[in-house]
């Protein structure tokens, strides 16, 4: 397509030793095995090319249409192109082989010209299927090709299944395959996902980043327990593209949805790991993959966030692209976390560094329209503008939106956290005017809002003023505790400077605050308000250098908690680092524009054991336990009924702990550096535990000066792993 456009819309990549289709075409491929009568047999290839007959004047109107809307990123050739793949040839062919024209129809109509899908007519899209079928050896016929998507569903693209090539690697002609029989697709019998489900979801399955929409991330499964996790084996492993991957995969009805590096997205079969299907979105050039944290599932759809900032869904029991919207501004902004759907709106945040700022956005989830945008920093005529310093609207920025938010059903409220801005110096020094705050309104803060409306219901800011880059942008975990000996509901985080707090999750007001003892420039914190008194001597405008703990890299990262309900207990990853702070030579660029560099370096007490799992009982706000070791956490923490509490870790590691005391119990090395949220889930009767690993990750770009003896793989690389118990 034309460079200014979106995306080529098909790609065929070889990185794993198989042609992969790549873009929303690939999103309508179905994993079913083929029977008898399968697309490899002789007579199955003689009624797709019968099926598939078109047109002389067909395939040169869809020559017209190419020219003017594909040549320029395809190639007047169809294989010459300096931003889209071929569309002809062995690879375009043998991976569209044995598949339905009505799925390459659809797949036209929902998603091109980028834009404006839709636009052209269903006429022009079968004229575009007519020339790619005679680019591709398909003679013209004396019958038209249909353009009803619904008749072209049983005709199939002549040829075979895509295999990989090399001498002899071709079917014979006449070959007939023998029967084989399919392989059990728990598709078959996927259910869809309703709000009662995320609300309470069955003990087997893991329905959101966090497997509820409490955010708790604790596992009720209790076949892997503290005397059998020892036991603990890998069940089975599946590459990824190489690359960052911090997404957590969710599971249903025994199938596994996993997200890939580069906009990969798989669902695969929960015990087995076999592949069902497959989307593969074709990036527009120029256009980094993004760190995607996260999936939905609600109804019979799975939504998530794109590199090139769209929010997608496509349906779950096939991979095929359901709508598809932009959701970012400009090019300062991406999608960096993931989306969460409640009262049938997807709701998605988005990060940057944009004028204006930051911002959510509600899509109806059926048919992705955009009903409504909430800017987490004020906007013209909100009275929270005056906490900017009279600093005017498009000079203000930040508020990253990069974490999934979590809702409460009986409340009606979706819960958001946000970040800071790099753009510190206009909140530097306050001015002198009546009525005006440096607080920086809407950063480091909860903000609950309405699903149906995007409506701003309440605000609870944990750090106004934010000079370091603390920010509170991770999960918001709804808790029921006794306060004052009355049952509340409370959200509860705790931001990078590791202070877990709660506030009341009807009306903001604050409740209680718990050090987690890893910062040192906060003093006091008001026990009525929650106001933090900051030691002065450690704000960013001295003109020596300073230290203040923790790190940018967060004492605790966005790397999320479990918190078992049980016990009272949540779990959480933490780490051990501080910054030196100092002014940036005049002339060159800073960390933070108030002109502050920042660089790591250990606490002052530090034995160079680095990170720590640290178990706190929120009720009584004691801490259980600590564990510490030498290489820093890189993984969310979950908690499992089976006393279990798994993590991950900078150096490859992934361990087991008790629950009760963190004792460790079980220890395996993984391929690379976890970054996601492990999970654990059921499957045919047996209890796993799943970890995302994916090299570059905010641990690896950060933390390796200080553990010099931890050597990375050559060769980055990006997996899912799967543990089970001896069967």
């Amino acid at each position: 397509m034309r460079p200014s456009l979106r995306r080529p819309w098909l790609v065929l990549i070889a990185g794993t030793g198989v042609a992969m289709g790549v873009g929303m075409a690939a999103a309508a491929q179905e994993g079913a095995v083929p029977g008898p009568a399968g697309p490899g047999s002789a007579s199955a290839r003689a009624a797709a090319l019968a099926g598939a007959s078109f047109t002389s004047a067909q395939s040169t109107g869809g020559e017209s249409l190419y020219a003017q809307n594909c040549a320029s990123c395809h190639g007047t050739q169809l294989s010459d192109g300096r931003f889209g793949p071929p569309l002809r040839g062995a690879a375009f062919a043998g991976h569209w082989s044995g598949r339905s024209l009505g799925e390459l129809f659809d797949f036209l109509k929902a998603s091109m010209p980028p834009g404006k899908p839709g636009s052209l007519g269903d006429d022009a899209y079968a004229q575009l299927i007519a020339y790619l079928l005679a680019q591709n050896g398909v003679a013209a016929g004396a019958s038209r090709l249909s353009a009803d998507s619904a008749a072209l569903r049983g005709v199939r693209f002549p040829g075979v299944p895509a295999v990989p090539e090399g001498p002899g690697g071709r079917l014979a002609p006449d070959a007939t395959l023998p029967p084989w029989p399919a392989a059990p697709n728990p598709l078959d019998s996927f259910t869809p996902v309703t709000e009662t489900m995320l609300q309470n979801p069955a003990p087997g399955e893991w329905l959101t980043w966090r497997r509820d929409y409490a955010d708790s991330g604790f596992s009720p499964l209790t076949q892997i327990t503290r005397g059998n996790v020892g036991r603990l084996r890998l069940a089975w492993s599946l590459s990824l593209p190489p690359g960052n991957d911090e997404a957590t995969p969710l599971e249903h009805d025994g199938v596994l949805f996993v997200y890939g590096p580069s906009d990969l997205v798989l669902a695969l079969n929960a015990a087995t790991g076999a592949e069902l299907w497959r989307y593969h979105r074709a990036l527009p050039p120029h256009s980094a993959p993004a760190n995607v944290r996260n999936l939905a599932l609600y109804g019979d759809k799975l939504y998530f966030g794109t590199s090139d900032g769209h929010v997608v869904a496509l349906y779950a029991t096939n991979g095929r692209v359901a709508w598809d919207q932009p959701i970012v501004d400009g090019p300062r902004w991406r999608v960096s976390g993931g989306p969460l759907v409640a009262e049938n709106v997807v709701m998605e945040g988005v990060a940057g560094n944009g004028p204006g700022g930051d911002y959510v956005a509600g899509f109806d989830a059926q048919t992705g329209q955009r009903l409504w945008t909430f800017h987490d920093i004020p906007q013209a005529g909100d009275p929270n503008g005056r906490t900017w310093n009279d600093t005017p609207l498009t000079k203000r920025n930040g508020g990253s939106i990069w974490t999934a938010g979590s809702y409460d059903p009986q409340l009606k409220l979706a819960f958001f956290g946000t970040g800071n801005t790099y753009d510190t110096a206009p909140l530097l020094r306050a001015v002198k005017t009546p009525g005006i705050s440096n607080a920086g309104l809407y950063l480091d803060s909860t903000v609950a809002l309405d699903p149906r409306t995007g409506r701003l219901a309440w605000y609870h800011q944990y750090l106004p003023d934010d000079q370091w880059d603390f920010d509170y942008a991770f999960e918001r975990q709804i808790i029921p505790l006794t306060i004052r000996g009355q049952s509340r509901t409370l959200v509860v985080t705790a931001g990078k400077i590791s202070i877990y707090e709660a506030v009341d999750a009807d009306s903001g007001r604050f409740e209680f605050a718990y050090d987690l003892g890893i910062q040192n420039f906060i003093k006091a914190i008001n026990p009525r308000t929650g106001a933090k008194t900051i030691d002065m001597s450690r704000y960013p405008d001295q003109d020596h250098p300073i230290t203040v703990c923790p790190h940018p890299g967060g004492g605790r990262e966005w790397t999320p908690g479990s918190y078992n309900p049980q016990s009272h207990t949540v779990y959480l990853p933490l780490n051990e680092f501080c910054m030196e702070l100092r002014r940036a030579p005049p002339g060159t660029p800073a960390s933070l524009s108030s002109g502050v560099d920042w660089s790591l370096t250990p606490r002052a007490d530090s034995d160079g054991r680095y990170g720590r799992v640290q178990a706190v009982n929120l009720q009584t706000r004691q801490t259980a336990w600590k564990m510490r070791e030498r290489a820093p956490f890189t993984t969310g923490a979950l908690d499992t009924a089976g006393g279990v509490v798994f993590a991950g870790a900078l150096d490859r590691s992934f361990s087991a702990y008790d629950d009760a005391t963190g004792k460790e119990l079980w220890h395996t090395i993984l391929d690379d550096a976890p970054n996601a949220a492990p999970i654990s889930y059921m499957a045919d009767g047996h209890q796993y535990i799943a970890v995302v690993v994916g090299f570059g990750g905010p641990g690896e770009s950060t933390f390796p000066v200080m553990l010099p003896e931890i050597r990375y793989p050559a060769t980055p690389s990006a997996s899912i792993w799967v543990f089970e118990l001896p069967q």
